[in-house]
């Protein structure tokens, strides 16, 4: 060992649960590595700055009250139309509905970054045979799982729940301390909201990535899933007057009404006519099932020489 120059391993060894956290990283630095992800990620966070740096807006606006109209940068506004606009269109009042509102509008970014990231971190571990080497090693399939709904965990939570609490704490900081003590329960709204998106989306991500693996097919089914399947079912809905379950075809707003009754916002809260939020938790319960069993199927029928 010594004339080949070998050093013996003098960590610790572990279990192969252990081998869920370098499948993660590894899947993370190839992402982060593209400077395409940080320009995504880049354009996501103008909806962060807009929710942020409206509450500063909101609360100059208000000082100006009284007066006709004012200049922001090289745009004169009237001060009432600004504040109308701030409080009544974006919801910046602290309350669920600020929340709610950046999570639906925060959600078009993620669907772009997670249709990059499962081509480049799943689709390619079939593409060019890296998922025999992995289950090759002392881990089973369930750990290779994940690894990856891990990673791309991460993603999601960058651009919706993180974001999210730095606001709650600049609301805390600008109103009082109180408002940490009052709003507990928008807090867990707020963690289980994110909790939601980061379940289903990257099971979503991982199961579509598994299917179709480069890119563009990736980004073309994501756009009907999360765009054309939406607008299908408004018109649907609001245009011919089906029943409302026909926008359960819509994923994205199945979440969004779980996530409007976890931030404690009533059935009201929601435009009507909507599905009832059982039904559209069914429909992403069982879709994140089948997902579930799909990707299952998927990995053991992938040959191993150990």
């Amino acid at each position: 060992m010594r004339l080949l120059h070998y050093r013996p391993w003098r960590g610790e060894f572990h279990g192969p649960i252990f081998s869920v956290w370098p499948i993660a990283r590894v899947s993370l630095w190839m992402i982060f590595r593209r400077k395409l992800f940080w320009g995504l990620y880049g354009l996501g966070l103008l909806i962060f700055f807009m929710f942020f740096f409206g509450q500063y807006l909101l609360a100059w606006a208000e000082t100006q009250a009284a007066e006709e109209t004012v200049r922001v940068g090289v745009v004169r506004a009237e001060p009432g139309k600004l504040i109308q606009v701030l409080r009544e269109v974006l919801k910046l009042n602290g309350t669920g509905y600020t929340y709610r509102n950046f999570f639906w509008y925060q959600g078009y970014m993620v669907m772009i970054i997670l249709a990059l990231a499962g081509s480049i971190i799943v689709g390619n571990d079939f593409q060019f045979g890296s998922l025999p080497f992995y289950l090759s090693k002392p881990l089973g399939r369930w750990h290779y799982l994940i690894g990856k709904c891990l990673a791309a965990g991460v993603f999601v939570n960058l651009m919706t729940t993180l974001p999210a609490l730095i606001l709650y704490v600049q609301f805390g900081l600008l109103d009082s301390w109180s408002y940490f003590v009052e709003n507990i329960r928008l807090l867990l709204g707020i963690l289980g909201y994110g909790a939601v998106l980061t379940v289903s989306l990257s099971l979503f991500m991982v199961a579509t990535a598994t299917w179709l693996r480069r890119t563009v097919p990736m980004i073309m089914t994501w756009a009907t899933l999360f765009f054309f399947f939406p607008l299908l079912g408004r018109a649907l809905v609001n245009g011919f007057h089906y029943e409302a379950r026909w926008e359960l075809i819509d994923l994205w707003n199945n979440a969004y009404l779980i996530g409007n009754a976890l931030l404690g916002l009533g059935a009201d809260a929601v435009r009507p006519p909507h599905p009832a939020l059982s039904e559209a938790a069914l429909v992403l319960g069982v879709l994140s099932f089948v997902c579930l069993i799909y990707l299952n199927l998927r990995i053991r029928a992938v040959e191993i020489v150990r």
